[in-house]
């Protein structure tokens, strides 16, 4: 029997992790991604300010894995009929999959956004941000940086880019853009609220209700008719599907199946949970899912051993249960506990801490000691705003 892991990002690499010690060993288990590494979304936006961070964040796959068969390809189609993977180097059959293959950046058909403004997904896309960036503020006016959308990453990039300007050039000029009515609209009103605080502490101009219809070499355009120039753009305005996925991201129920041999989560899917409530997309909800993910194809796997085809197993219903939020603003953070705001040292220490929770979890001990000593010894942890 063979499993498949398509994709290895939070989801891919959690689920095959505990799919390594859950499996009978007689099943083969392999993780496909382009990449032969995991790289820490959620820490990416730091590259801008701190390249070394690189060396932290990115994690060989190898080396997070015992007996699982990492495979380097591009996953280009899935035949869930035939239960075939087309690879960029071939294809690779399965009895049973899990699609975790993340999500690509979405422009809506906006003109120009595309060629003109620079997504965060990958570590190129943090080194071309930090030259650009540091190419707009050496200029006479001090440079004018544009951040359309006002997730999570949004927010993370727009307090990256005021600090790196605030350390190496004074001070610049930086607009964080969002369609809705507020900032971290996904996530609860009083985060966004002290979310907004924290940006604007930093100088950053926040405009909400602001729907941006396309941009050219230098400048953005909004519905308003109002046109903002730029220097830099910046593009964190959602989320579509993989292109293996047409670009859809397909709706899975609790159980995370989207057949009887297919499971789907992660940002590749829009989950629905136990509740009937919509997961939100994002790396804490991707690591939960992977448990239950885990758990369903180990008991599928049981199943298919033990019972055959006939044999369609009771599965376990995902339910998520956010502890809170954490968000890093430049050198600060806000996060949640509960209905309670943290910001200032308790929220720097709960974002160090997340980050190092996580590495401990999949990295290399030289990762985990670089990243602790990063964030505990440094003098933004120290301090009290």
């Amino acid at each position: 029997m063979h499993v498949v892991v398509l994709g290895a990002g939070y989801a891919g690499l959690g689920l095959t992790k505990r799919l390594e010690s859950s499996l009978p060993s007689d099943v083969d288990l392999t993780l496909v991604d382009e990449s032969p590494d995991h790289l820490v979304q959620h820490e990416l936006h730091r590259v801008i300010r701190r390249p070394g961070v690189a060396n932290e964040i990115r994690l060989s796959l190898p080396g997070a894995l015992e007996r699982a068969t990492a495979r380097v390809a591009r996953v280009e189609a899935i035949d869930r009929d035939e239960r075939v993977v087309s690879l960029s180097d071939g294809r690779l059959e399965y009895d049973i999959a899990a699609i975790c293959l993340g999500a690509r950046t979405a422009y809506y058909g906006l003109e120009g956004v595309p060629e003109h403004g620079i997504p965060l997904k990958r570590l190129s896309h943090a080194r071309q941000i930090r030259k650009r960036a540091r190419e707009a503020l050496r200029a006479d006016d001090g440079g004018r940086i544009v951040v359309g959308g006002a997730g999570l990453s949004g927010v993370q990039v727009a307090g990256e880019l005021a600090a790196l300007a605030r350390e190496e050039y004074g001070s610049a000029s930086i607009a964080l853009l969002e369609q809705r009515a507020r900032v971290a609209p996904e996530f609860p009103e009083n985060f966004g609220r002290a979310v907004e605080r924290a940006l604007e502490d930093d100088g950053i101009e926040i405009r909400t209700g602001a729907t941006v219809t396309g941009a050219d070499a230098d400048g953005v355009r909004l519905e308003s008719g109002e046109r903002l120039p730029f220097d830099l753009l910046v593009w964190t305005g959602g989320i579509r599907g993989a292109d293996a996925l047409e670009g859809e991201r397909p709706t899975v129920e609790a159980d995370l199946r989207l057949d009887d041999r297919t499971f789907a989560l992660g940002d590749a899917a829009r989950v629905v949970d136990a509740a009937g409530e919509a997961v939100p997309a994002s790396a804490q909800a991707a690591v939960r899912e992977a448990r239950t993910a885990a758990e369903n194809v180990e008991r599928l796997v049981d199943a298919r051993r033990n019972g055959g085809e006939a044999v369609d197993p009771d599965l376990e219903a995902f339910r998520f249960e956010s502890p809170g939020w954490v968000v890093s603003v430049g050198d600060e953070a806000v996060a949640t506990v509960g209905s309670r705001v943290l910001t200032g040292r308790p929220a720097r220490a709960l974002k160090a801490s997340v980050g190092l929770g996580y590495l401990s979890s999949v990295g290399d001990p030289g990762s985990v000691a670089g990243f602790a000593a990063r964030e505990f010894l440094s003098e933004r942890f120290r301090r009290d705003r």
